[in-house]
């Protein structure tokens, strides 16, 4: 579905920031969320991404007022909300079972948060029919919820949150339940919509894909902290630390560990755990470029950070300016257009992706060359932080 300029004439456009100050909250003995910090423009859509059980829920139920914070601020706008109910926040949630009423029908759904505020009958219904023509569900809004498809549904939880025009949304994985083509095009929608109405929107999901399709900003997260914020380009070209890098992406990032070795120049040596500190079978030399940095920082391991796609597979004495490694073909998967691929590096494994071009090249149980420019290379210290150039 295409939204149209002219399609619908929300008119209430609240420039509303919301901001999270040092937010903890425990629950005994158990930390669910530690000084978390975020700070959202007004209009932006911000996506919290991070494995289940992080602290993405319990970030918006505090917002909401649904969970008691144990310290911290919020604000919506310059008002600090921490002692305010629910009902006086403004701000609408939508849940990943989409919660709707199933002994009404759709138009009573939609419309039940402004019956509940006493607005006007005719105002109800200038208000439902206009979010039910945004989202194209007019010729559903006689029909109850067990009479529609999860699509549907989660469109009218939409409206529901809508036509209340809060000042902030928050969504709660919304597409989870739904089939993977469909969470595709829903997510499309959601992204048009919110940049429609301009509804500043804190949006969670543990699904990458949904987060870097749709985000102006991403917040990762790992068990109650911030790793890192920053744009989707920003969090998949430069990831912070090397969860990140290996959350972003799929094929996830390769993380390959290297011994430095100082002499006249500096090599690395990959480390493959075996006993024979003598073997320098694995040693490649590190351009200026690169020794400069690693060797500011003192350390005596470095793991390189590879994303599958920057890896090309050399021929037989091909040119290449970059890091040129060597390992044997585990397994090679087919997609189509795209091919992904894993090698052996003694006892270290690496992915590659985008070698449909060059796939009659590897042949499992063989050795392939591989080789990746210096500056597609992500340098991280052994305690798995990022080195930045």
């Amino acid at each position: 579905m295409m939204y149209e300029p002219n399609q619908f004439k929300y008119k209430r456009i609240i420039l509303t920031t919301l901001s999270i100050r040092n937010l903890t909250k425990r629950y005994g003995n158990l930390t669910a969320l530690e000084n978390f910090s975020l700070e959202i423009d007004s209009g932006e859509f911000m996506v919290l991404l991070g494995p289940s059980g992080c602290g993405k829920t319990t970030v918006l139920r505090c917002i909401a007022g649904l969970t008691d914070i144990s310290s911290g601020e919020i604000y919506i706008g310059n008002e600090i909300v921490n002692k305010l109910p629910p009902k006086d926040r403004d701000v609408a949630m939508v849940f990943q079972n989409y919660s709707l009423y199933p002994h009404m029908n759709i138009y009573d759904n939609i419309a039940f948060p402004l019956k509940m505020r006493k607005t006007d009958k005719n105002q109800i219904n200038d208000r439902v029919q206009e979010i039910a023509s945004l989202l194209n569900i007019n010729n559903l809004l006689k029909r109850r919820p067990k009479e529609i498809s999860g699509g549907q549904m989660q469109r009218v939880a939409l409206g529901r949150a809508l036509v209340r025009e809060p000042k902030v949304f928050l969504m709660d994985e919304p597409l989870s339940n739904l089939d993977a083509k469909l969470r595709t095009e829903m997510r499309i929608e959601i992204k048009k919509l919110q940049k429609k109405v301009a509804i500043t929107t804190l949006y969670i999901t543990h699904d990458q894909a949904e987060a870097m399709s749709m985000a102006d900003n991403v917040a990762i997260m790992e068990a109650g902290k911030m790793l890192q914020l920053g744009s989707p380009q920003k969090v998949y070209n430069e990831p912070a630390n090397q969860f990140v890098g290996s959350f972003i992406g799929n094929p996830p990032m390769n993380f390959l560990k290297f011994r430095v070795v100082r002499d006249e120049y500096m090599f690395l040596k990959l480390d493959n755990g075996y006993p024979d500190k003598n073997d320098n079978k694995s040693m490649v030399q590190v351009p200026a470029v690169l020794s400069t940095i690693i060797d500011r920082t003192r350390e005596e391991n470095i793991v390189l950070g590879i994303r599958p796609k920057d890896i090309t597979v050399l021929r037989n004495n091909e040119g290449f300016d970059g890091l040129k490694l060597k390992g044997e073909v585990t397994y090679i998967e087919l997609f189509g257009d795209d091919s992904v691929a894993e090698l052996k590096l003694g006892q270290a494994s690496l992915k590659i992706s985008n070698v449909a071009s060059r796939i009659d090249d590897l042949i499992i149980g063989k050795e392939a060359a591989l080789g990746v420019k210096y500056d597609k290379i992500s340098l991280f210290t052994s305690s798995g932080e990022r080195i930045n150039h």
